[in-house]
């Protein structure tokens, strides 16, 4: 039972070894998070077209949530970018910004979504997200960070824009362009070109005069609250605000109560797709992320516990006025490079936003938009991956056009049909390659025991003996192709009195597929050839015991490739005519 309940429940074993050590580690790790990501959580709370403190109240109980039921030790979890964009275009289809239905529906998106993960972590299904091809997942953050670093500008450059999608956006800021705020602009660019520079030369400027790795770490990420505060300043000491600069505004202090908000059926049945799709992204962003942290440490992520702390995260958030979450990078990043050892650094990360939300919160007042809606765009450009394009379509074909599809989708049409569109496209490009799976016939390389295909290698042949090798499980997509090759390779060999089917990549046999190797077997027998197959793996050979093919089969079941070549010939000659030999 104990042993079950730390199963469940992981904070029960790294408690019990929590030591000093790791309490100042965790510590130190948490205040840095804090400070750092503040501005993070109101400029995705921003992003997600929610109030500023909704940034704060999902980043408090979302990280206790986590620290007690995930397995990773340095995931951070809280408001990201792409779930907030993600969150912003599903939860728009049925309210409109600004209005108390958009905030229930942000927290009911949520609360969907953490059911979602609790029930896919409860049935063990973290293997579902290895349906979703790499290509697709990285065509699909490509395009969301254009679209997000899109959408923000309006705030930079002090306009009122609006659209779900690049064209919308890109008519909305031709129309508004006149319009441009001076004084927004005057922050905002200079903001951004800042934070620009600091992401991408301080590192390289602080090496070159002796500074070390980790205190360069610590400035350049750093560079977000500086730009924060002096805007804060410039805002106050020069009345800014009076000008027309939009800002944060009054944040109200003191920590949310806990409970949901008055929904109905309908919303939820609106919200069931864009929440089921958010699961999937959040799970497959955040583990990828845990495995890579937790690599570098030699520590071990149970990909389904994930889904429950995820679930609980997100459920945390909905049940705290926040909106969904997700393990984001650069807090991650930091920390793991602030040297956090257990989760319990979440929690620390907790309370010291929770005592900026109860006391600091009128810091925020004069935070202007512009600069929040700066530090967003350089941050998701750094999930822009453009090369991917050509690597990937190089490499192939098939994953290129899955990744163009998704780039394309998600930029004419939104995030929501152009992850929809990426699954897709990938499921469907898997079942045509796997319908018309690779095989090859072979050959015998002379001298030796192995077989090779005769298109690429000088090999012995046999006129009468053909082999195939397929390199391909065999299920109901690609049965009949398999059919239509051996009847029109047989056709094309009267000589051939032996077909062996040489099958060393075939894993699975399903039900389709041994119906087809009966009608193949029936076709060979009643053509004069008998059909054996060789190197057949042990898992396939249980369940062809099982049926009643192997009782039909017109030939044998070799061990080996090789074993069937010289059976067969020895047989022929055993049983050619004195004087008769068998050709090569």
């Amino acid at each position: 039972m104990g042993q079950r309940l730390r199963r469940y429940l992981p904070a029960l074993s790294w408690l019990r070894h929590y030591n000093r050590q790791s309490l100042t580690r965790d510590a130190g790790a948490a205040v840095l998070v804090s400070i750092i990501v503040i501005p993070q959580s109101l400029a995705f709370a921003l992003l997600a077209g929610l109030p500023p403190q909704a940034g704060l109240y999902a980043s408090i109980l979302p990280c206790l949530a986590y620290s007690l039921f995930g397995t990773s030790h340095t995931l951070a979890v809280g408001p990201v970018a792409l779930i907030s964009l993600m969150s912003a275009a599903a939860v728009g289809d049925v309210a409109s910004e600004g209005t108390g239905g958009y905030m229930v529906a942000s927290v009911f998106l949520a609360l969907l979504s953490g059911g979602i993960l609790l029930v896919m972590g409860a049935l063990r299904l973290g293997f579902l997200s290895n349906f979703i091809s790499h290509p697709v997942i990285s065509g699909f953050i490509t395009a969301s960070g254009i679209l997000i670093a899109a959408s923000q500008l309006q705030h930079v450059l002090g306009l009122d824009a609006s659209g779900n999608n690049l064209i919308d956006l890109g008519v909305s800021f031709y129309q508004a362009l006149p319009q441009a705020h001076v004084e927004t602009m005057a922050l905002g660019l200079p903001a951004l070109m800042f934070l620009y520079l600091v992401r991408n030369h301080l590192a390289w400027i602080l090496a070159k005069i002796g500074i070390s790795n980790a205190i360069r770490g610590v400035l350049v990420r750093m560079g977000p609250v500086m730009a924060v505060i002096l805007a804060t300043l410039a805002v106050t000491l020069l009345g800014l605000e009076e000008r027309g600069v939009a800002v944060v505004g009054e944040v109200p202090a003191g920590l949310p109560p806990l409970g949901l908000p008055d929904g109905s059926l309908a919303l939820l049945q609106q919200l069931f797709m864009p929440a089921l799709l958010i699961s999937i992204v959040t799970f497959v962003e955040s583990v990828s992320l845990a495995h890579k942290l937790a690599a570098r440490r030699r520590e071990r992520v149970d990909p389904d516990q994930e889904l429950l702390a995820l679930g609980s995260a997100n459920i945390a958030s909905a049940l705290s006025g926040g909106f969904a979450v997700a393990g984001g990078f650069s807090r991650s990043v930091i920390n793991f490079d602030a040297g956090a050892r257990t989760p319990a650094a979440g929690a620390f990360t907790a309370v010291g936003i929770g005592l900026v939300t109860l006391f600091f919160t009128p810091l925020f007042t004069n935070l202007p938009n512009a600069v929040l809606a700066a530090s967003i765009i350089v941050s998701v450009l750094t999930i822009v991956d453009l090369t991917i394009i050509r690597e990937t379509w190089r490499y192939s074909r098939h994953d290129g056009q899955a990744l163009i599809g998704t780039v394309l989708v998600t930029l004419l049409f939104g995030v929501i049909p152009g992850i929809v569109t990426g699954i897709a496209v990938s499921l469907a490009l898997y079942l045509w390659r796997t319908s018309r799976p690779h095989s090859a016939l072979v050959g015998r390389i002379e001298g030796s025991e192995s077989f090779r295909n005769i298109a690429r290698y000088e090999v012995e042949e046999d006129p009468e003996v053909m082999i195939l090798r397929v390199d391909e499980s065999l299920y109901f997509a690609n049965a009949r192709y398999l059919e239509n090759r051996i009847d029109a390779l047989v056709a094309a060999q009267p000589r051939c009195r032996d077909f062996v089917l040489m099958c060393p990549a075939v894993n699975h046999i399903d039900a389709s597929a041994l119906e087809s190797l009966d009608e193949i077997n029936g076709r060979l027998h009643d053509a004069g050839i008998r059909l054996h197959l060789s190197e057949v793996k042990g898992p396939v050979m249980d369940r062809l015991n099982q049926s009643h093919f192997l009782q039909g089969l017109t030939g044998e079941v070799f061990m080996s490739t090789y074993d069937a070549w010289c059976t067969l010939r020895q047989n022929r000659h055993n049983a050619s005519p004195p004087g008769n030999k068998p050709q090569s």
